[in-house]
């Protein structure tokens, strides 16, 4: 009985530990901004809607009349633009 004990003990002492961990990390790295093009919620209202004659929706929608964000995928946060700089030596020509 006290193998049991001990183990149960080890594992809620392991568990507290990682979340100590998990909320130390948190408290230093903010969260990422919100996306200012659906406010945070990933979802912005589909083109569909603007002149619908009744109908339920479109695809891109799946009849609900709201798609996901195209600033943030649908992720409510801001992300990183990829961009590709090329960079060249400038030539020197005599003319």
């Amino acid at each position: 009985m006290v193998p049991i004990v001990l183990t149960q003990m080890t594992t809620g002492l392991g568990v507290l530990a990682g979340a100590v961990f998990v909320k130390s990390v948190m408290d230093q790295k903010p969260m990422s901004q919100r996306c200012p093009t659906c406010n945070g919620t990933g979802r912005v209202s589909c083109i569909c809607s603007r002149w619908s004659d009744g109908d339920v929706g479109c695809r891109t929608c799946s009849g609900s009349s709201r798609r996901a964000c195209s600033s943030c995928g649908g992720s409510g946060t801001g992300r990183p633009i990829p961009v590709q700089l090329i960079v060249r030596q400038p030539t020197n020509r005599s003319f």
